[in-house]
This record gives structure tokens, sequence and C-alpha cells, in this order.
């Protein structure tokens, strides 16, 4: 059978072939992202979970103000909500995941099709000598071409191309032609280059990326939150210190007045009143500390709400939410450690950072495989005088074909196999840093499990102390009142109440930012405040 006839069922064989490829490169180039591992979005299984829902909303909304360069009234909640939505910091870091994103779209490009447009023309004159005697003439051609095309690579290493060319050509010699042409060219990678699993790994290794500052973003957000919250009880511990030294500093003034009238009465030497003044003295030296220290505490709450409106540093800050001890109890330190090695962030990191390692050593494996890529090319050409009579005759048996094989290797291929001892080595480096971290983590829940419960003990401890105290000084005011006690006594007596009464505030705002610390250890923090972020 002629060539030629030929032509027509194979090259409907080839567009059956390169259809059935185009199908499966669609059905292997999946860009969906990966399972996620593991889920962030689980809740956590220990006990002490806050509401969420409507509820959970609710607590968050901040109160309403009339007024943006007023007075900043917040519950512990609203402060959170606050410093969510207008922290700085924060901001910053919410570009970071839309950023990697955008690696994925480039990766994604890579399968794109592209389409490509030209247009030419050419002029050549020159000189021909005719058969069979010495004679010349000169001989001028034209020739324009137009051609249009559409290409695109596909996930199994398959690159297809559609080709539409339009000729003219014109001459002295000979009559004007219409040449259009359309072709088809396949061009499959069988070794290096070949298959879904090694074309997907740049775009795979992007999509970790942007889960991966997904993570980030997460571990930044709970630590800003446990920030929001321990500067809440900071503000709320100096509050409170200055009215125990206030209250403080009043009962030394009292302690004065009752010396001075004991000297006036005989009752006791004059000398006794040095030792009340210096109780003042002492006091008032106290007040001016916890003063600093409150508005210290002032601006770096300031600092992590960035409340919207006007002069941001004179702004006051009225604290709603009282410290209450926390109901919940916490399970064994075991439950803890298996909910942080699931839950946190930083770890989940490191987790996502072996799989891109993974994928790294699959591009280099194949890049230690030969080139070998078959190619196959089909046309159909149509000639007549004319662009009309050009295009009908396309039919016709006017055709192009070439199939063939290339293969290309270096010799050596040092490159390639140091790239894939690189991969295989920062592989093996990345999983024993995940197994440290893992250990660290461990280390960390279980050593803020210890604190959570020593701050918990030192509450009613402090208590006990401070009562103990109370009735000392009281004892003691009551022996100086009838003459068998020194205002020394007295004054020092005083000055262990205040330290008392301030180490039982400190224990109860210990344990509270304790109790947060362990939850951001824990990697549960925002979950347990009803907060959803990625990641």
């Amino acid at each position: 059978m002629p060539l030629g006839c030929m032509y027509r069922p194979l090259s409907i064989f080839f567009l059956a072939v390169s259809l059935c490829l185009f199908m499966i490169s669609c059905a292997a180039y999946d860009t969906g992202r990966f399972d996620r591992y593991p889920d962030p979005s689980t809740k956590p299984s220990v006990s002490g979970s806050t509401a969420t829902g409507e509820e959970n909303q609710q607590l968050l909304k901040p109160p309403a103000r009339s007024n943006n360069a007023g007075p900043i009234r917040v519950t512990v909640e609203s402060a959170v909500f606050l410093a969510l939505e207008n922290n700085r910091s924060l901001q910053v870091e919410r570009f970071n995941p839309s950023i990697s994103q955008t690696f994925e779209d480039q990766e994604r490009a890579t399968f794109d099709p592209s389409l490509s447009i030209g247009a030419g023309f050419s002029r050549e004159k020159g000189q021909l000598r005719t058969r069979g005697s010495s004679e010349t003439y000169d001989e001028t051609s034209n020739e324009t071409t137009i051609d249009a095309g559409v290409s695109q690579a596909f996930a199994t290493g398959t690159d297809v191309s559609v080709d539409l060319s339009i000729g003219h050509t014109s001459s002295d010699s000979y009559s004007d032609q219409y040449k259009p042409r359309i072709g088809l060219s396949v061009t499959q990678a069988l070794l290096r280059g070949f298959g879904a699993g090694v074309n997907l790994v740049s775009l795979r290794q992007a999509e970790l990326d942007t889960r991966s500052s997904e993570y980030e973003l997460h571990g930044f957000a709970e630590a800003l939150v446990a920030q929001v919250e321990k500067a809440y009880w900071d503000y709320a511990l100096a509050q409170r210190e200055i009215e125990i030294v206030e209250e403080s500093l009043a009962l030394a003034n009292q302690q004065l007045g009752e010396t001075e009238e004991m000297i006036k009465v005989g009752i006791l030497a004059e000398t006794e009143v040095i030792a009340a003044l210096a109780e003042i003295a002492a006091r008032r030296q106290s007040l001016i500390n916890a003063r600093s220290t409150m508005a210290t505490a002032h601006l770096r709450l300031l600092r992590l709400l960035n409340p919207p409106g006007s002069e941001l540093w004179k702004r006051e800050i009225t604290l709603l939410s009282r410290p209450v001890m926390p109901e919940e109890e916490l399970e064994d330190v075991s439950a803890h450690v298996e909910l942080a090695l699931r839950m946190r962030p930083d770890l989940n990191q490191a987790k996502l950072d072996v799989q891109r390692d993974e994928l790294e050593i699959v591009k280099t494996k194949n890049g230690l495989l030969p080139k070998m890529d078959l190619f196959i090319t089909l046309g159909k050409t149509g000639y007549a005088d004319s662009f009309g009579g050009a295009a009908s005759n396309i039919d016709e048996d006017y055709y192009d074909f070439a199939a063939g094989i290339k293969f290309d290797y270096p010799l050596r291929n040092r490159e390639s196999e140091a790239l894939y001892r690189r991969s295989l080595l920062k592989r093996d480096r990345t999983a024993k840093a995940l197994d440290n971290l893992a250990q660290l983590v461990e280390l960390d829940v279980r050593s803020a499990y210890i604190e959570v419960n020593r701050a918990k003990e030192q509450i009613s401890a402090s208590k006990a102390t401070r009562e103990l105290q109370e009735e000392k000084l009281r004892i003691e005011t009551e022996k100086f009142r009838v003459g068998r006690s020194t205002n020394f006594l007295v004054s020092q007596a005083q000055r262990d109440l205040l330290l008392s009464q301030i180490a039982e505030v400190l224990a109860f705002a210990n344990y509270l930012q304790a109790l947060v610390d362990f939850y951001r250890l824990e990697g549960t923090l925002l979950s347990r405040r009803g907060i959803e972020i990625p990641g």
C-alpha cells in the first residue's frame, strides 16, 4: 500500500494516542494538597477546653467604646481579640502564607498551555544560470509566513504542541503558491523526567512550604496570645501591688500617729519615732517602684493590643477581668505529652521538612537516569495557487512524518550523584533533628507541668503565710499599745505582711501565667481559647 494512502489512518491513530496522553496527564496532574499530617483542626482531648461557637464569639467581642481616644476597657478575652486584630507584628506575619502561595502558583504555571503567534516576510534576489547555456538572469523571490501554535507540558513528562502555519511564496520563475500546514508534535520522556511523581516534586514542595508558613503563623499567633494574657495579668498584678503598698503606707502612717501620741503621754521614748519614719520612707520607695513597674506593664500591654485611635501611649487601660482560679484539672502528664507531639506548630513544621526532603530524594534520584525522549511529529500540508484552494486541498496526500528517540547521558554524571547524596544526607539530618525536637517538646511539657502544679500549690501556701503574718502584726501591735513591744518589731511585722500580701497575689498571677505557658508549649492554647487560624 502506498505511504500516502496509509497517512489518514496513521494520523487518526496518533491523534487518538495524543488525546489519550492528554487525558492521562490531566488525571495524573493532581495539584491538590496532601492530606494534612497531623490535622491541626482536631480539638484537644484533654479536659479544660473553653467554650466555642456563638458563646465564644461573644466572649471575644471587645466591649463597645464610644471614643477611640478614650480609656480602653477590656476583659482578658477581648484583649486577645484586640491583639489578633491590630498587633503589628502579627500583621507582618500574616503576609507569609500568601507569599508562599505565590510559589505554588508559580510551579503550577509550568503546566499551563502556551500560545505562540508569529508572522514574517523574506525577500531574496539572486542570479540563476540556465541549464545547457551560459546565460544568466536575475530572480527575485518573496515568502510570507504566518504561524500560530499551542503547546503544553504535562506531569507525565509529555510535551504536546499543535501548530498551524500559512505560507505564501512568489518568484519571477514560477507562479504564486500558497502552502497551509497543520502539525502535531509529541515528545515523551522515557527515563529522566518520566512520570508525575518526579515532575510534580517542585509543586508538592511549594505546597509543603505554604503549609509550613501556616504552622509558623499559628505558632506566632499562639505566642502572641500567651504574651497578651501574661501581660494582662502582669498589669493586674502591678495595679494590685500598688494598692497593697498604699495600704501598707497608710498603716505605717497610722503607726506613726500612734507612736507620737504615746510619746506625748510618756509611754515611749522619742527615739521610737525614728523606726516609724524609716518604715514610712521604705514604703514610699516601694510605692515609687510599684508605680514604675505598672507604667512599664501598661506600655507593654498597649504595644501588644495596639488599639485603633490616636495617642496610643497615653491611653488608659481598664481591666474588667479579675483573677479567678480556673476550674479545669490537668490530666496525667503523658496525655499532655501525646497531645503536644501532635499539636505543636514547630514540630509539625519539622515533619513537613522531612516530607520535603523525601520529595527532594525522588527528584535527585530521577536525575541519575539517562535522558531518553521519544518524539513524534505529524504534519499535513496543502498546495494551491490561491489561499482558498490550498485550504481545500489540505486533505490531499501531502504530509510529513518524523519519529525517533534521542539519548543523552553525561559520562561521569558527578553532579547528579552529588545532588542525590546531598538529598539523602539532608533527609537523615532532618529526621534526626525531628527526633531531637520531639524530645525537647516532651521536656518542655513535662517541665511546664511541674511548674503549673508548683504554682498552684503556692497559692494555698502563700495564703496561709499571709493570714499568719496578719495575725503576727495584730499581736505585735497589741503588745506595742501596752508597752510590751517596740516600733521596730511592729514595723518588721508590717514589712513581713506586705511581702506576704504581694507574694499571695504574685502566686495567683504566676499560676495563671504558668497555665498559659503550659497550653502554649502543649500547642493547644488557641484551640482552648476557641480561636481558629491557619495551621
